[in-house]
């Protein structure tokens, strides 16, 4: 199962209470105060992991509470810090608070860590409060409450590459051919309901990134069908493949599919449509595709975009892996590349 959003409630740990007791030993009978201080709660940590790539597992457990800093003792005791607890979610996922509407973190690389819910402080033992002319204060103080707060998790997947298209248009074909991903693959529409992340491996021990992302339609910018359950996880990609069906199996022209996909990205985020990108010409190895390709290649002559003509099903690819490749390392060159 495939979770991309979740709320979960998380607590951190209460600090343990300060001690008030007196050193009671023979021949020292005015031994003074000696109460340890309490320990500090426990962290609630958050922590992006790549072994993780769905937030299922926060569906079935929806509050995360940290364990309670230990009281101090008598004889200058102190409590250790409570533990912290980790919760793993996948890289790429964007926590905000529910109350406030802040977003508190982004999570957008392998192993960062966020503090979601700090422990209480302990409390101080009555030997804290010792001085020159207090000497022996009979009071200590209580362990504060942990922080907590409800949080909404939403995960945005993280690819080099991101393979758009219209349903039936073989994305899952195509990641199935230069991956080691298995998405399901039928004759119909909407095969593919949540994305799916495919990593090439290049000899030279080179990987890339690329992600199936569900077949939009018509309105997807106006939550029409999937809708933004697709459009955002686009946002983090580098480059954008849009995958065309050139046979034009549903009745659509390569070029209208190209024109309609670029509106609907541009409405959903400005400048979207303007991220790099090539055409991957799905389906060459049908009669028709051959024509429509040549009128694809005219209507589209003014514009920088590169057309790449395959046949996913049959494994024929005419070397996109290595253009995709140097589009990805083009686009995540630093602009100042001395």
């Amino acid at each position: 199962m495939f979770v991309d959003k979740a709320t979960i409630t998380v607590c951190g740990g209460r600090g343990g209470n300060g001690c008030c007791s007196f050193r009671r030993e023979k021949f020292i009978p005015r031994g003074g105060p000696d109460g340890g201080d309490g320990g500090a709660g426990g962290n609630v940590v958050l922590q992006a992991t790549t072994s993780e790539q769905s937030l299922v597992d926060l569906m079935y457990n929806r509050h995360y509470a940290a364990p309670n800093g230990p009281n101090g003792k008598g004889k200058d005791l102190h409590g250790r810090k409570a533990d912290d607890i980790v919760i793993r979610i996948p890289v790429g996922t964007v926590v905000t608070d529910v109350e406030t509407r802040e977003q508190l973190c982004d999570l957008s690389a392998d192993g960062m860590e966020f503090v979601v819910a700090h422990g209480g402080r302990g409390g101080r033992g009555n030997a804290r409060f010792a001085t020159s002319t207090h000497q022996a204060p009979r009071f200590c103080e209580p362990g504060e409450e942990g922080e907590q707060r409800k949080i909404f998790l939403e995960l945005k997947t993280i690819a080099d590459v991101g393979l758009v298209g219209y349903p039936n248009a073989g994305k899952s074909t195509l990641l199935r051919a230069i991956s080691a991903a298995r998405p399901k693959v039928a004759p119909y529409p909407f095969t593919t309901l949540h994305p799916v992340v495919g990593i090439v491996e290049f000899p030279d021990y080179g990987r890339l990134m690329v992600a199936d992302i569900p077949g939009l339609i018509d309105g997807a910018h106006a939550n029409v069908g999937l809708g933004h359950e697709f459009l955002k996880h686009i946002e983090r990609t580098s480059v954008l493949a849009y995958v065309l069906d050139m046979a034009g199996v549903d009745g659509r022209e390569p070029w209208a599919d190209y024109r309609h996909l670029q509106q609907e990205l541009e409405l959903y985020m400005k400048g979207l449509s303007q991220r790099p990108a090539v055409i991957v010409a799905n389906k060459m190895d049908l009669p028709e595709s051959a024509e429509k390709l040549e009128l694809l290649r005219e209507e589209l002559a003014c514009e920088p975009v590169e057309i790449i003509p395959v046949a996913a099903a049959a494994g024929e690819l005419d070397g996109l892996l290595e253009r995709l490749r140097e589009r990805v390392e083009r686009a995540q060159r630093p602009p100042f590349d001395f």
